[in-house]
Order: C-alpha cells, then sequence, then structure tokens
C-alpha cells in the first residue's frame, strides 16, 4: 500500500502539491521576517509605539496601587475598567511625550546620581543603611531587571530636571500674593447652634410598600459579592529550616565562614578628593581629568592639607565642604577599585590615583575601627538561629520548585504535592475578589484564586510568590456567584435608613424655619431656644473648632455690611443641621507671612506651568491612540 503511494507520487501532480503546501509556510516564515503578528500596538507617540503589553502591565500594577491605598475601602464597581485603561494610557503617552523634551532639551542623569537616589530609597534600606539584598529581592519581586530599574529611576529623574526648572522659572506678583493672603489668612465671627436630626427620627415602623419600593431602587447596595474558599498548600522558609538536624560541628563551621554576621566587621574611614570623569568619556577629557588629579598629588607630597585641597578641588558635592570625609564604612559599600584601595592603606596613608565609574580619586585612609566578633559559646543561639535561616530558604527554593512542578503534574488535586512534600493542606475563610485575611490579604493571591484557570477551569493554581520566602499553592474548594440579599434579610437595615432620612428632612426643614425667623428680625438666641448656642466664635478657613460642613458654607456665605449680619444653615457629617449666624469679616493682613505665602503659591504656580508646558507638548505633537474601546 505504501509502495503504491509512493510510486504514484511522482510527476507535475506531486510537485504542484508540494509548491501548494510550500506556499502558506513560506510565507509564515516572511511574516515573522516582516514583523508581520508582532504585538499589538496601543498608541504612537511622534513614533513611538506604546504596546498593548506595556499598557496592560502598567494597568495592573494602576490597580495593584489603588488596591493597596485603599485597602478595604477599595470597590471595583466604583471604577471603570475602560476609563481607567485610558487615563493608564494617556499617562504613558504623557511620560513619552515627557522623555522626549528632555531628550531634545539635553537632559541627563548620569550614574552617579542614579547610584545616589538608589542608595537613598528607603525601600532598600535596612538599619537605616543601603542593603543589597533588599535591592534584589524588591526588584525580584516586581520583576525587573537592575537595569530596567536603573532606566525608570533615570527617566524619573530628567523628568524631575525639567519639572524644576519649569516651577523656578516661575513668579508671583505683588498684587497677586496680596490678594492671595487677604483670602487666605481672612478670619469670620459666628455665633451657631445644631439642631440633631435625632431630635425628629421616628420609632414606629414603615409601610411594607414604602420598605419595597427602597429595595428595588437601592438593589445594588444590597449586593453579597462572589466569594471562594480555597484548599492550599503554604510553604515558607521558617517552617523549612525548623525542619533541619544541625549539630555541633555544622554549626561551628558555618561560624567560621559567616563571622561577620556574629558582631561588627573591620570599618574604616576615608576622605577623598574627586575629579569627575565619566567611564564612557573619550581620551582626551579622561587624560585631563588624569592630569588634574596627579597635579593634587603631587601639591599633597610637597606638604599641603589633604581637606584644603579637596573642600578647594574635589568635585564630589557632598564631601567637598567636609574636607572629604566619607565617614565610617564597611566593604560592599563603595564602588570596587575604591573599596580595594582603601582597605589596603594604612591609616594616615593617602592611594594613587584610583579610577573608577565617576572619575579619579586621590583616597586617605583617617580611621580603622576594628571588627569584633563573638565568641562562638556567646552566639551560639544566633549562629543556631542564623544557619537554620540559611538552610530553611535552600530548602524552601528547593521545595517550592517541587510544589510547582507536582500540582501543575497533576491538577486535579493538591494531596500529591502535600504528600511528597510532607505538607498539609489548609483551609481559608470565605474570601471575595477584594477582601480577604492572612495571605489572601494580598492582591496577587486573590487574582490568581478567582482566575479563569483555577475558578472555572478547576486546575490547581501556578506557584504564587507572596514575598522572597513564602509560597502558596490554591485550588477552589467552594464557589458563590454574587446575589442580592432577600428583602428580609435586609429589612432592619432599609427601615433604620429611612427612618435617618426622614429625620434629616425634618431636621433641615425645621433649620431652614429658623433661618426665616432670623431674617425676619427675631433675636438669634430667641430662634435657638433650648438648643446651645456657641459663639460668637472667630474663625479661620479650615478651622478645626467648628465641623468642616459649617466652616465650608461660612466662608462661602456674602460678607455682611457694616452692622448688619448674613444667616444660613448647613448639613453636617452627623445627618444634624447647624443654623448660623454671620456677624463679621476681617481680611487677611498682607505684610505677616508674606515670604512664605509668596514661596507656597509660587510653587503652585509652577505646577500649574508644568501641566500648561506638558498640555502643550502633547498638542503639538503626533499622537495616534490605536487602541480601541470594548463599545467600539
Amino acid at each position: 500500500m505504501l509502495q503504491e503511494i509512493r510510486d504514484k507520487a511522482q510527476g507535475w501532480i506531486a510537485w504542484a502539491i508540494v509548491i501548494l503546501i510550500s506556499i502558506p509556510f513560506a510565507l509564515w516564515g516572511i511574516q515573522s521576517y516582516l514583523g508581520v503578528g508582532s504585538e499589538t500596538v496601543a498608541a504612537t507617540v511622534n513614533g513611538f509605539e506604546i504596546t498593548e503589553r506595556t499598557l496592560d502591565s502598567q494597568f495592573q500594577r494602576f490597580r495593584q496601587q489603588m488596591r493597596e491605598q485603599l485597602g478595604a475601602a477599595y470597590r471595583p464597581e466604583l471604577f471603570d475598567d475602560t476609563k481607567m485603561r485610558e487615563e493608564v494610557l494617556n499617562r504613558l503617552i504623557r511620560d513619552e511625550l515627557l522623555h522626549q523634551a528632555s531628550d531634545r532639551m539635553g537632559l541627563r542623569a548620569g550614574s552617579n546620581m542614579i547610584q545616589a537616589a538608589i542608595l537613598s530609597m528607603p525601600m532598600f534600606q535596612k538599619d537605616g543603611r543601603y542593603d543589597q539584598q533588599s535591592y534584589e529581592r524588591a526588584l525580584r519581586l516586581q520583576g525587573l531587571s537592575p537595569a530596567g530599574f536603573e532606566e525608570r529611576v533615570r527617566t524619573s529623574l530628567v523628568a524631575e530636571q525639567l519639572s524644576l526648572a519649569v516651577q523656578a522659572a516661575s513668579f508671583m506678583t505683588q498684587r497677586e500674593i496680596a490678594e492671595s493672603e487677604r483670602l487666605h489668612k481672612q478670619t469670620r465671627e459666628v455665633s451657631y447652634f445644631v439642631i440633631p436630626a435625632a431630635d425628629f427620627k421616628l420609632s414606629d415602623t414603615l409601610p411594607d410598600d414604602e420598605i419595597t419600593a427602597y429595595y428595588q431602587a437601592n438593589e445594588g447596595a444590597f449586593v453579597t459579592p462572589e466569594r471562594i474558599k480555597v484548599e492550599y498548600i503554604h510553604l515558607d522558609a521558617e517552617t523549612a529550616g525548623s525542619t533541619v538536624t544541625v549539630d555541633e560541628d555544622l554549626l561551628l563551621g558555618y561560624y567560621e565562614n559567616n563571622q561577620d554576621e556574629f558582631g561588627l566587621p573591620e570599618q574604616r574611614q576615608a576622605s577623598h578628593i574627586l575629579i569627575q570623569v565619566t567611564s564612557d568619556a573619550d581620551q582626551v577629557a579622561a587624560d585631563d581629568a588624569k592630569s588634574k588629579i596627579e597635579a593634587l598629588a603631587e601639591r599633597l607630597k610637597n606638604g599641603e592639607s589633604f581637606a584644603e585641597l579637596a573642600k578647594q578641588n574635589s568635585q564630589d558635592p557632598g564631601s567637598a565642604e567636609s574636607g572629604g570625609d566619607l565617614g565610617f564604612f564597611t566593604r560592599g559599600i563603595m564602588a570596587p577599585a575604591f573599596e580595594a584601595a582603601v582597605f589596603s592603606l594604612e591609616e594616615g596613608a593617602i592611594s594613587e590615583p584610583v579610577r573608577t565609574e565617576f572619575g579619579y580619586h586621590l583616597i586617605k585612609l583617617t580611621g580603622i575601627k576594628d571588627g569584633d566578633v563573638k565568641p562562638f559559646d556567646e552566639a551560639r543561639v544566633e549562629v543556631e538561629t542564623a544557619y537554620r535561616k540559611a538552610e530553611g530558604e535552600r530548602l524552601y527554593f528547593e521545595m517550592a520548585e517541587q510544589l510547582a512542578d507536582i500540582s501543575y503534574e497533576d491538577p486535579s488535586s493538591l494531596e500529591p504535592a502535600a504528600t511528597a512534600l510532607g505538607l498539609s493542606t489548609q483551609e481559608s475563610d470565605w474570601i471575595t475578589r477584594e477582601q480577604g485575611a492572612g495571605v489572601f490579604a494580598k492582591p496577587k493571591v486573590r487574582t490568581a484564586a478567582f482566575s479563569d484557570d483555577v475558578l472555572q477551569e478547576q486546575n490547581n493554581s501556578e506557584l504564587i510568590e507572596i514575598d522572597g520566602t513564602r509560597s502558596l499553592v490554591l485550588r477552589i474548594q467552594d464557589h458563590q456567584e454574587a446575589s442580592v440579599q432577600p428583602l428580609e434579610d435586609v429589612r432592619t437595615q432599609i427601615i433604620e435608613t429611612l427612618l435617618q432620612q426622614k429625620a434629616e428632612q425634618q431636621a433641615e426643614a425645621e433649620a431652614q424655619r429658623r433661618v426665616l425667623e432670623i431674617a425676619a428680625g427675631t433675636s438669634f438666641p430667641e430662634v435657638a431656644g433650648s438648643y446651645e448656642v456657641s459663639g460668637p466664635l472667630t474663625v479661620k478657613r479650615n478651622d478645626t473648632q467648628i465641623a468642616p460642613g459649617l466652616s465650608s458654607a461660612l466662608f462661602r456665605a456674602d460678607k455682611p455690611t457694616a452692622g448688619t449680619s448674613s444667616q444660613g444653615s448647613a448639613r453636617l457629617a452627623t445627618g444634624d443641621y447647624a443654623v448660623y449666624l454671620l456677624t463679621a469679616v476681617t481680611e487677611g493682613s498682607v505684610e505677616e507671612g508674606a515670604n512664605q505665602q509668596r514661596e507656597g503659591m509660587r510653587r503652585i504656580v509652577g505646577r500649574d506651568h508644568y501641566e500648561m508646558v506638558l498640555s502643550d507638548l502633547e498638542s503639538r505633537a503626533d499622537i495616534e491612540i490605536l487602541l480601541r474601546s470594548d463599545d467600539e
């Protein structure tokens, strides 16, 4: 049979079939070379493409930031995803416009600026000092490479330069400052009394039809959100470390190899003189910097003061004023070549010129603090804790890899993974898309739990990394769709709401009635009746001695003319109503605090000018939005 097919697969017919089959493969290959079918573009900015992948990444980051900032108050139904994506895309477009404008202006951020910015970021510090492990861990959790993060910092620093330049060029006229002072420091004299809504609250029950009508009109307020329960395996380094078997020889070996952990490492104090030249500078610039540093080295040999030469010649703005002093530091802080020179010097000695990425240095060793390590017997508890932690982290990564593999190979159950690793499965409480307790408070964990693969396909989740030493795998155990609570379950809540609304309406009507009495000439104390009168008080804007609702209404009220007063009412946050009498307005003093006010206003105007610059860049740019909304 096969031979017969082979014999007949000859001649021009066979070749025609081969050619026809080859065409799609050829075009498919050409397509990949031409870039057809590459990443979807969301927008172009003067020819620069913003891909949909970038937009999705920034959108997810934005949503996560919203969740973290708002916490339990975050409610996804209040946000329109389409509009939010449009807003994120607009931010990306503005960022690119800003980047392009900064590049045209020649604004730059050098490596030393980027390094200084990263070293000063609190998120990368431990015990008040920069910590390399914290830096690497934070970048790993965000899925960023050091180069990618440094580029973000560079872009941010360049953008900050443009912002500062625009704001520094902004100014305020004396008339504008005077008018601002007059309004900002204006005071108003007021008397007021409060009519509590509780005085009008009914205790009677309400008609069923009114309760039903409210329920039907506000069903969205009584929705129980979609929720799930999950079964999960939680893996962490601390638990893994507690299972490690230790003996004295192991601990002693760890102690000998990691003595820096059990005391203070050697510290050295140094001063330096820096002549800046970048690592990628041309030979002429490098030779010029080298000549300058060699000339300074010769002057030091002739007996001139290191501190004075540093003050006069060092191009390190952070240390020049202090004679080049860098304080005490340990290994691992400075650039490798700089560190090698420092730790090879004797106290008081001055190095030969040293080249780093920042330029040429002359270094003087001014102090040494020897390391102080505890004896093993004193440090034994610390040694065991550190050893278990180190071994726990090693085991954690091994077990995490096994957990990921086994739960993927058998996606229908967590039992095989639990048995293989000697772990137990756990069960969660109810979790919603926006709320959970413990590890389920993490948005990334809830996102995984509600993913289609887990929720709809009933598979195990992928390994979810909570932080550098904790992770879990989960699967759905129970699922309840979002539903409107039955009327009977929320009847009491509706009755309380309706009674409160009616009470507030009555309080508002009573307040308006008494305002009219004041306008008709009845004295304020007489109108207040049994309600306690506060005042007269002299208050400023946003004064804390009166309720915010009253303050807002008071400073919107018309100024009374000489010998008259103004009256009105204001709703307070509690639902009560305040009736007030405004009797005097005193304008703010122009002289008092004028300098501070000028600077504050200049910053505000500077921010407005910066927004105007961005708007102008946007209006003159060639921007094309390619992303289509869902309803198009």
